[in-house]
């Protein structure tokens, strides 16, 4: 009889390949840990069947002694499972933040692996235990519902490349004990075990206190939760690529929008397209207080000044709030 958590792991991947055409190429990222080999294990079952071949990518960053041997261990499992292996050593600048410079560092490394294998899919294995985290590490940094969706099951980015999460439905036990049920033996980060990391803070200290304190299920409400937001963002990027037509346009160095019509949509709208605005064009995350500054040009002008913005400059010119690249002309 076929393990449970077994059959849940390869359940969930054969849910999210569903859209990947028979005959193409995935990508797992695979670290060793519980999760990923789980996921490689489960990705490589259901990938056979539909002549779907798979790749292992494991990224090497370096930070701990013996890196080198357990990114080999890590292939060597991949190779035991029938997936063409790769290990990827990277350079992480820790400057900004070694979690988030880590983080880019591997998502580069994935993202230039798929390119060169032609890979339709990336699969990564957080699982509801990691978007929980997400969630409250979101709540902390007050960064709004987009932040609070946490992690989408699945995305596609400005390549085409769909990144997939299939474990996003399953607690951390179930990828150990399915790594158990077939003979797997993960590796443990000792990283996940670092409390000078915010997310372990989280894991170790701050969900086990909510689960005392509010009873069980936090984790499962946490993701539900962010479930409902991806919803409602969904719903209102359609919203926002409705209106920009209408209310947008290019102007030099940069980019326009009609004061008045920003004026006349609700607050959470209006706040969304000027994030969207300067996103889109600049690549430039605003803060909240950034945001309601610019809406003020829209809302409450008064004939002030310029904006200074990471990367650009928001300027009121007439009936237009003009976003300007920074080294260009100052709007006046």
């Amino acid at each position: 009889m076929l393990d449970p958590a077994v059959a849940a792991t390869r359940l969930a991947v054969r849910t999210a390949l569903s859209d990947v055409a028979d005959g193409s190429v995935v990508l797992v990222a695979l670290s060793g840990g519980a999760d990923s080999l789980a996921l490689a294990a489960a990705t490589a079952h259901e990938a056979r069947a539909r002549g779907i071949r798979v790749g292992a990518v494991t990224v090497d960053h370096g930070l701990q002694d013996g890196s080198d041997e357990i990114s080999r261990a890590a292939a060597g499992k991949a190779a035991d499972l029938g997936i063409d292996p790769l290990v990827v050593r990277v350079e992480v600048d820790g400057a900004g933040g070694l979690e988030a410079a880590a983080r880019e560092a591997r998502y580069g490394a994935l993202r230039d692996a798929a390119a060169d294998a032609d890979a339709a899919a990336v699969l990564l294995g957080h699982t509801l235990d990691d978007q929980a985290e997400t969630v409250l590490l979101g709540l902390a940094r007050g960064a709004g519902a987009t932040s609070l969706a946490g992690m989408a099951p699945s995305r596609t980015d400005d390549r085409g490349l769909r990144w997939l999460r299939p474990f996003l439905g399953l607690r951390r036990p179930v990828t150990r004990a399915a790594c158990t049920a077939l003979g797997l033996e993960a590796w443990d980060d000792p990283h996940n075990a670092d409390e000078r990391f915010s997310r372990v803070r989280v894991r170790e200290r701050v969900l086990p206190v909510l689960e005392t304190e509010l009873g069980p299920g936090i984790a499962e409400a946490l993701a539900r939760t962010a479930e409902q937001l991806r919803e409602d963002s969904a719903a209102f990027a359609d919203m926002i690529d409705e209106t920009i037509e209408d209310i947008v346009e290019h102007s030099e160095a940069g980019i326009a929008v009609s004061a008045a019509a920003l004026a006349a949509n609700p607050p959470a709208l209006r706040n969304r397209i000027i994030r969207h605005v300067v996103q889109s064009e600049f690549g430039i995350a605003l803060t909240r207080v950034q945001t309601l500054e610019v809406a003020r040009l829209a809302t409450e002008w008064a004939g002030q000044g310029p904006i200074d913005l990471p990367s650009c400059i928001a300027a009121r010119r007439g009936g237009l709030i003009h976003f300007t690249a920074r080294g260009a002309d100052r709007p006046t």
